[in-house]
């Protein structure tokens, strides 16, 4: 099966991007999605992100929700059981989009009109990702489940990635 992530700040995550992710997962049979963040492990917010994807079809089994990790290479290697992160909306991710790129998951995006909703497009298009970026909500959806049924892909993609972001401008700090 497919595991999509999302390691966001978990703020980050509105009623509507949640939605957006129980579409990918119902349009994407048997994937999991896996949230690691500090609020997930608050038992009220786990009840609350169990019982709205449950209320969309998706049943417990299909979600996991990680505790934060005490070391950032114990964190990193969180990656590792994650083949396609999700990026919120309307605030995405910069630091999470990096790691996740850098562990060689490729991040769906969607892209907004000021700059929260456009750091994701900026680090895809910096890595040579842009099929990864969505302009739309429908979009998201669809850019997601597309890749999901390209395992070769993504597979590629895990093993040619760091060599790509380390060649990037976005990993050139003398520049």
């Amino acid at each position: 099966f497919v595991t999509f992530g999302c390691f966001n700040n978990f703020a980050k995550a509105t009623d509507a991007m949640l939605g957006l992710w129980a579409d990918i997962l119902e349009r994407t049979p048997g994937a999991r999605l896996a949230i690691k963040n500090q609020a997930v492990m608050c038992p009220s917010v786990a009840h609350r992100v169990r019982e709205f994807f449950q209320s969309r079809g998706i049943p417990p089994p299909r979600l996991e929700l990680m505790p934060p990790t005490p070391a950032w290479a114990d964190h990193l290697r969180c990656y590792n059981r994650v083949d396609i992160a999700l990026d919120t909306f309307p605030y995405n991710g910069t630091t999470t989009t990096c790691e996740a790129l850098w562990m060689g998951v490729p991040t769906v995006t969607l892209a907004g009109d000021c700059h929260r909703s456009r750091v994701g497009l900026s680090l895809l298009t910096g890595a040579g990702l842009p099929e990864f970026v969505a302009h739309t909500p429908a979009a998201y959806v669809e850019t997601a489940v597309a890749a999901a049924g390209d395992r070769g892909h993504l597979a590629t993609l895990r093993a040619e990635m760091r060599q790509r972001m380390a060649a990037a401008a976005l990993m050139d700090s003398r520049r």
